[in-house]
């Protein structure tokens, strides 16, 4: 079928014909009326028509378009949520993002950002909102799930890749814009915090993914340093614009994204998300009054036009068909993802062999404790829920990859039972950990009923689906928690860093009666193990690991692929060895210390480092090499051997330690990393494209050294002791 052209597709035929954007933009803009002009800032669904819908049932199945113009053929931003994958239809559920964090290894993110695109351009969205990056400052955040692990450089270059992959068929969008990692007060607090933390560290990995070309931002619902993250006009056009030079759209989180339509609209926020709600209600008058001037709309809408007509003239011309969602490749790519990002942490010996590998050929009984064992657990029940239409269990898992074994499941909380039955097996497995209830996004009644947020709520109007939903929210305005999001509101930031009781009572039992005895954690973030890790004979971390994840728990134990996940943050040994976290707090002050850095300076060795992980084989480095600075980059090689008997993957880590810096900078800093696949005896030299960005401190207003120079450490793990080291001048004295 011939599709007419349009005014908007003309407009990409010229850029495709070699025309620079901008000038294509302003002649577009110049076609659109007053009104069409401020439709592109917000939403095309009448506020209180889109919030009845979005509370009633599931959470964005099909695209929320925003300033869409008919008339002209602007097809407008055509959202769809992540980032565990497409929250649209029945979709792919990948790994959460941690998990992915876990592999070290972009090239397999992009490759995941590249399905991630096709399923939402197959669906009809051109907006992906996933590519989730902020800095979890405490392993309790309720969303760390979202993101990839807590040093900048890992968050930038997965943020880059997930870009890359998913721009060939949509627009990414990076958020949470900026300092957001609190979730029950994410709405209320003021987050503080000075240059030197900000540009160091909490933006740091922001920078890396506009420089990658990311088309969207999407800012915080957290105030920082005393203004809205939505209206900051020092995060969006001073540091986001006039530094960075981001030349795409930014645009508000959901409803809650600002709290002044004008002052959002001078600051630099281009749309409000996701529906017309106060600058539908306010802009007008505001621009009557002078509050705001046209200039601004026009600023927005030429910045709106320009992103799209630039993804449009540069998206892959083949049209996914909706056979793409769910098939079969994407289902392999998230096994795989799965497999490769469980992180081993402790593997014993038993009579004198490592437990894990399992055998299989030897495996008649196996015994799979915890109630977690059978459950479809792919993360948190919010916004970035995805429906995929099976989800294989570890239950499931085992018993498709052991035909000829008994697979015996135990899932209640109960010590004796779970005893009983590891006792007569040949192996057994505690599946412990956390759910949906335990953590992920936040939302309750209470959060729609706070006078201070209704303030942002347009009049209900005669919108008979408006004073329904209105009438309601006031009746749960008592305390009684409702459905939200078509769920129970549950979830948040966690309580607690450690297991339930009574997983460590199963745990210690099966242990008791079964010296082979593994424990899978399932979790997104730290989890402090001190009171039972010793008496069981190995650990692994095995994630919310998406829609395939009982195929690869199967796959990782059997020894069919290595567990080659790498710790993508520190685990401390205590509470106490963390930054202060208050869940509930108004007010709280971000530092440069937290994660692997503060427990470096304090003094503090941690259960497991930033960057541990075992393997079922060995690996040896050899051959450093370091080349010359150039562009805040430099060149880190090395020999990498696999000296085991069975195939691995490594992943190299370059640190660097900056001497003399000062009790104010962190002693050692991760610079980047690669990962490398190695057959028994194989050798292979990897070259690391290592920035030089994290030995830099901000001064003023810009970036110096921090030290002449570094101790540059190619390392298994952050602190190795058996790192390979190699010296390098940040300053040449001339």
């Amino acid at each position: 079928m011939t599709i007419a052209p349009t005014a908007f597709s003309g407009a990409v035929d010229r850029i495709r014909g070699g025309e620079p954007p901008d000038p294509v933009a302003d002649d577009l803009l110049g076609r659109l009326t007053p009104d069409e002009k401020l439709n592109l800032l917000d939403g095309d669904v009448p506020f209180w028509d889109g919030l009845a819908d979005l509370l009633a049932g599931r959470y964005n199945p099909t695209p929320i378009t925003m300033g869409r113009i008919e008339r002209l053929g602007i097809p407008g931003l055509r959202f769809s949520d992540g980032p565990r994958g497409v929250v649209m239809g029945s979709a792919t559920a990948f790994p959460v993002s941690t998990a992915r964090g876990a592999t070290w290894d972009p090239g397999l993110e992009e490759r995941v950002g590249v399905a991630i695109g096709l399923e939402a351009r197959a669906q009809g969205a051109n907006f992906f909102g996933g590519v989730c990056i902020n800095l979890p400052r405490h392993p309790a955040w309720g969303r760390v799930q979202e993101t990839y692990g807590e040093d900048p450089i890992l968050l930038g270059e997965f943020g880059a890749a997930l870009t890359r992959g998913v721009q060939r068929n949509a627009m990414a969008v990076a958020k949470h814009y900026a300092l957001n990692s609190m979730e029950n007060a994410r709405f209320t607090v003021d987050v503080t915090a000075d240059d030197a933390a900000l540009h160091e560290v909490f933006l740091a990995h922001f920078r890396r993914v506009v420089e990658e070309g990311v088309s969207g931002i999407m800012t915080a619902y957290n105030s920082v340093n005393g203004e809205w993250a939505g209206q900051n006009e020092q995060l969006l056009e001073g540091v986001l614009r006039a530094e960075w030079d981001f030349k795409g759209v930014a645009v508000s989180d959901f409803i809650f994204g600002l709290r002044d339509a004008a002052k959002s609209l001078r600051a630099g926020l281009d749309v409000e998300e996701p529906f017309a709600q106060q600058r539908a209600l306010r802009l007008p008058g505001d621009l009557a009054s002078g509050r705001v001037s046209w200039q601004h709309v026009d600023r927005a809408a030429r910045r709106i036009l320009r992103t799209q007509l630039r993804f449009y003239a540069t998206r892959d011309p083949a049209e996914p068909s909706a056979e793409v969602v769910f098939c079969a490749e994407h289902r392999g790519l998230a096994r795989e993802v799965a497999a490769r990002s469980m992180v081993l942490l402790k593997n014993d010996e038993v009579d004198g062999e490592q437990v894990l590998p399992l055998n299989p050929d030897g495996l008649k009984n196996v015994a799979l404790i915890g109630r977690l064992g059978d459950v479809a657990n792919t993360g948190d029940h919010a916004s970035s829920d995805v429906h995929s239409p099976e989800v294989v269990t570890p239950l499931q898992g085992l018993r498709a990859a052991l035909p000829g074994a008994s697979v015996r499941h135990v899932a209640d909380d109960d010590p004796r039972a779970a005893a009983a039955a590891a006792r007569n097996a040949d192996a057994a497995i505690v599946l412990v950990g956390y759910t949906a209830a335990d953590e992920g996004e936040y939302l309750s009644s209470r959060t729609f009923t706070d006078e201070r947020l209704l303030a942002t709520f347009p009049p209900v109007g005669d919108s008979t689906a408006g004073q329904e939903l209105r009438a309601k929210l006031v009746s749960a305005g008592g305390g009684t928690e409702t459905s939200i999001l078509g769920v129970a509101s549950v979830g948040g930031d966690r309580e607690s860093l450690r297991l339930r009781p009574a997983d460590v009572e199963i745990i210690r039992a099966v242990s008791a009666a079964n010296p082979r005895t593994v424990v899978a954690i399932v979790t997104a973030g730290a989890v402090i193990t001190e009171e039972w890790r010793d008496q069981v004979s190995a650990v692994l971390l095995s994630w919310y690991s998406g829609c395939a994840g009982g195929h690869a728990l199967a796959d990782v134990l059997l020894g069919r692929a290595d567990p080659s996940g790498r710790l993508p943050f520190s685990i401390p040994t205590a509470e106490q060895h963390l930054p202060f976290f208050d869940r509930d707090a108004t007010g709280i002050t971000y530092d440069k210390w937290f994660g692997q850095r503060l427990l470096d300076r304090d003094g503090h060795a941690a259960a497991f480092p930033l960057g541990y992980g075992l393997s079922y084989t060995t690996f040896e480095f050899s051959h450093p090499a370091i080349g010359e600075p150039r562009d805040e980059h430099v060149d880190v090689s090395v020999t990498v051997t696999n000296t085991g008997t069975v195939p691995g993957r490594h992943v190299v880590q370059v640190y660097g330690c900056p001497r003399d810096a000062g009790h104010d900078f962190p002693p050692r800093v991760l610079l980047g990393f690669a990962c490398v696949g190695l057959e028994p005896g194989e050798s292979r030299n990897v070259t690391v494209d290592a920035s030089t960005r994290p030995l830099q401190r901000w001064k003023g207003n810009g970036f110096v050294p921090a030290s002449d120079t570094a101790r540059i450490e190619i390392a298994a793990h952050s602190g190795d002791p058996n790192a390979l080291l190699v010296d390098l001048t940040l300053i040449t004295n001339s």
